[in-house]
C-alpha cells in the first residue's frame, strides 16, 4: 500500500520563489527600460504653447519638456543606469541601487506632474519676444506629453519596486562567470624517460629533456 503526504517536495517548495524571481526580473527589465525610453522621449515634445504680444499681433511660442524642467530626462538616464548597476552588485549594495532606482522613478514623476502645469518656460520666450521683463504668455495651454513623462516615471518605479523586493533573488554579473568558470588545473608532470624504452628516450628529446637526467 502507497502512503500519500502532505510534506511538500524540496523542488517545488523551491520553483516557487525561483519562478518569482524570474518574472520580477523579467517585468523589471522591460519595465525600466521602458519607463527611461518614454521619459526621455516625452521630454523631446511640446509640453505647451501659448502667445505673445508683439507689436500689437499675438506671436506663438511653445515649449519643449526640456524648456520646461531637466529633471525627467536627467533622472531617466541615472534610473537606466541604475537598472544596469542592479545585477553589478550584490547584497546591501543591491538594495541601495534599487532604492536610487526607485527614486528616479518617483523622482521623474513628481517633476513631470510639476512641469504640466508650469509656464515660467513661456514667460521667459515672452519677456524676450517683447522686451519687457513682466510680460507673460497669454492663451496659455498644455499638451499630454507631462503626463506620458510620468507614466515612463511610474514602470521606472515599479522596477525599483521589483528590484527592493525580489532582487535577491536575481543573479549578478559575475555569478555566471564564477560558476561557469573553472580553476586552471595544474600540469602534470611528464614521467621519467625509461632508459631501457628507446621511444621514451626519443619522446624526452623532442620535449627538450635530457633523457640520461644528468
Amino acid at each position: 500500500m502507497e502512503y500519500v503526504t502532505a510534506v511538500p517536495h524540496p523542488r517545488s517548495r523551491a520553483a516557487g520563489p525561483a519562478r518569482a524571481g524570474r518574472l520580477s526580473l523579467a517585468v523589471a527589465l522591460l519595465g525600466g527600460a521602458l519607463g527611461a525610453a518614454v521619459a526621455l522621449l516625452a521630454t523631446r515634445q511640446q509640453w505647451s504653447e501659448g502667445t505673445a504680444t508683439v507689436a500689437g499681433g499675438a506671436f506663438p511660442l511653445t515649449a519643449k519638456g526640456t524648456d520646461v524642467t531637466g529633471v525627467p530626462a536627467a533622472l531617466a538616464v541615472v534610473g537606466l543606469a541604475a537598472l544596469v548597476a542592479v545585477f553589478a552588485v550584490r547584497r546591501a549594495g543591491r538594495l541601495v541601487v534599487a532604492g536610487l532606482l526607485a527614486l528616479s522613478g518617483a523622482g521623474i514623476v513628481a517633476a513631470a506632474l510639476l512641469g504640466a502645469s508650469d509656464s515660467s518656460a513661456l514667460d521667459e520666450q515672452a519677456a524676450q519676444a517683447t522686451g519687457d521683463t513682466s510680460a507673460s504668455v497669454g492663451a496659455l495651454s498644455h499638451t499630454a506629453w507631462p503626463y506620458v513623462a510620468a507614466v515612463g516615471g511610474v514602470l521606472i518605479l515599479l522596477a525599483g519596486l521589483l528590484a527592493l523586493r525580489y532582487g535577491r533573488l536575481w543573479p549578478g554579473m559575475s555569478g555566471r562567470y564564477e560558476r561557469g568558470g573553472s580553476r586552471p588545473q595544474p600540469r602534470r608532470a611528464a614521467p621519467a624517460a625509461d632508459p631501457d624504452r628507446p621511444e621514451d628516450l626519443w619522446k624526452a628529446l623532442d620535449r627538450g629533456e635530457d633523457p640520461t637526467g644528468a
